[in-house]
């Protein structure tokens, strides 16, 4: 041990009284030796590792390689869990616990002897969760993804991660593929550890964290069974205790440049709406100042360059191959802060530099966009009053301009039951709203966005319909889907009031969300429907359902928002 230290682990480890004796006698039944206290940066590995999240279950193996980074640096790696998320199994929904694992994320760090921390995600929200937590803390902290998995292929066809399966369901529920067939493909889909290989929601966070320079450059794209995906875990390791050493602390990279450059390189890689949620979310964390509109100004005039599903035909293998986010990032070097810092110690320009594509059609350029201003559109008006969200990039172009009736389904258990009614009433220039999926609603704000298209419509041949809801949607979906209605149907918002046969105005171009019945019948229909009502569940559900704001500020807990630092009273034993 060593005599005074500024170092926050040696609060813990660097006293000759009985509270170092008992901290540093627990750790040396581990098997560690005494030399491992003598002041050197002690490192968190925050590891969302679960076999319920199977996305996730290779992060115990990640985890061994940054403990290797750690060492090699002159540190001591100290590995922890926290809740894990799965998209694949969790109910209600995943957003529900976002905020949950962001608080155990935090009080973790803030009440151990770390440093600085390692954080290690992969499916959808574990991202945006751990980020959030170590962002209200604010040590030294890096993010490592666990990439992608492999393309998925069955009879020499490929399956995108998600995207494959709405549209194989779609050919069951429309009679062209059958359910043998469906459940066939299942063993096809995942041919690996790793996330979604589509630009789905985990792939589009990955990218938003290498963007914002809170991950190594490569951090998104790498396959997670390559074997560059461990040697980015060995180097993410060593570059914790080296920006423990520079005091490199998550505020000082996670900035307003920062986000912006998110926003914007989302818009080039026809990244997840769920993106929308989470970065407003961490900017709350990270005391930033970011509006729903921002997604909307910032990414005006942004090119859709990366042909990857579900907006283009590529998977994540392809992105990789031709060079993933530093090469968007260099395509983009006129619309980003290439200034900004990163937790390399070098800006995001200088990280880039040089690293071009091989001529890949994954990756276009901006001469060549696949689609011109393909940002994620923000919609208002008396339907979505504090705003709506729609992907341009990933719908039909002739249902951006649409004016049709409305199906109404009162909450999901209603959409289940009658979607595939024969008698339902619905045409193809009908428009299907969803209330009840907002973040109060379900609770927890599914990904139920993307209503399925009624059988008898698919039987008629129709692929697309104008959607609105207060729901998400999975970063694997597509079709003309108005999401994140704001405020939600029950909160109270005009959603809430919508009726089989009113007339719905979508209008993309000129960002308008309307409903075409008058002040006076929307009144009437207010008082006759009353106070909405919210239910008494206990636990953690209460918890979120009193504390939750709505989807255009983040759909975080308010109480979480801003930075609470690293301080904690001393033990007392």
């Amino acid at each position: 041990m060593t005599g005074e230290n500024p170092r926050r682990s040696q609060a813990w480890f660097g006293g000759a009284d009985k509270t170092g004796f008992f901290h540093r006698s627990g750790i040396k039944a581990m098997g560690v030796p005494d030399r491992m206290f003598d002041g050197r940066p002690v490192i968190g590995i925050c590891n969302t590792w679960s076999q319920l999240a199977p996305c996730n279950a290779h992060l115990r193996d990640l985890a061994e390689y940054v403990a290797r980074g750690v060492y090699e640096a002159g540190g001591l790696p100290l590995e922890f869990p926290v809740t894990s998320l799965g998209e694949t199994l969790m109910r209600p929904s995943t957003m529900m616990y976002r905020n949950l694992v962001s608080m155990d994320v935090e009080e973790t760090i803030r009440a151990n002897p770390l440093d600085g921390v390692v954080l290690l995600a992969g499916c959808d929200k574990t991202t945006p969760a751990v980020l959030m937590g170590a962002a209200s803390v604010d040590l030294p902290s890096i993010v490592l993804s666990g990439g992608p998995t492999l393309t998925g292929r069955r009879d020499g066809v490929q399956l995108p991660s998600g995207t494959g399966t709405y549209e194989m369901y779609d050919r069951v529920r429309a009679g062209t593929m059958t359910s043998e067939q469906f459940v066939g493909a299942e063993v096809c889909m995942w041919r690996s550890n790793g996330s979604c290989n589509t630009m789905g929601t985990a792939s589009t966070m990955a990218s938003m964290v290498e963007t914002m320079g809170v991950a190594l450059t490569g951090n998104a794209a790498i396959p997670a069974v390559d074997a560059r995906r461990r040697s980015l875990a060995h180097d993410t390791g060593l570059r914790a205790v080296e920006m423990v050493h520079e005091d490199l602390r998550l505020s000082k990279v996670l900035t307003r440049q920062a986000l912006e450059n998110a926003i914007r390189v989302n818009a080039a890689i026809g990244g997840s709406t769920n993106a929308v949620v989470h970065l407003l979310a961490i900017a709350g964390r990270a005391g930033s100042e970011l509006r729903l509109d921002d997604f909307d100004e910032l990414a005006a005039g942004v090119p859709l360059l990366v042909d990857l599903v579900p907006s283009g035909k590529f998977l994540m293998e392809e992105f990789f191959d031709a060079g993933g986010v530093p090469v968007v990032i260099n395509e983009l070097r006129d619309f980003l802060h290439l200034d900004a810092p990163t937790v390399t110690g070098r800006t995001l320009g200088e990280n880039v530099a040089g690293m071009t594509g091989w001529g890949s059609p994954a990756i276009r350029t901006v001469d060549d966009p696949l689609q011109e201003d393909a940002g994620i559109a923000v919609l208002h008006g008396n339907l979505a009053p504090d705003g709506a969200i729609i992907k341009p990039s990933a719908a039909t172009k002739e249902l951006l301009v649409h004016r049709g009736p409305a199906v109404v389904f009162e909450d999901i258990d209603d959409l289940r039951a009658r979607i595939d009614d024969p008698e339902l009433d619905v045409h193809a220039d009908s428009v299907l709203v969803l209330k009840g999926a907002g973040p109060k609603g379900y609770p927890g704000m599914p990904e139920m966005g993307n209503l399925p298209i009624p059988a008898k419509l698919l039987r008629a041949g129709v692929t697309d319909m104008v959607r609105v809801s207060d729901a998400r949607m999975s970063g694997t979906a597509f079709g003309a889907v108005v999401l994140h209605v704001a405020p939600e149907s029950a909160a109270g918002g005009p959603l809430a009031l919508v009726q089989d046969g009113d007339l719905i105005e979508l209008d993309v171009p000129a960002r308008r969300l309307h409903l075409a019945v008058d002040d006076a019948e929307l009144t009437r229909r207010r008082a006759a429907r009353g106070a909405e009502k919210l239910p008494e569940i206990g636990g953690y559900t209460q918890l979120y359902l009193r504390h939750v704001t709505q989807a255009d500020t983040g759909a975080d807990l308010d109480f979480l928002r801003g930075k609470r630092g690293s301080d904690v009273p001393r033990a007392s034993h």
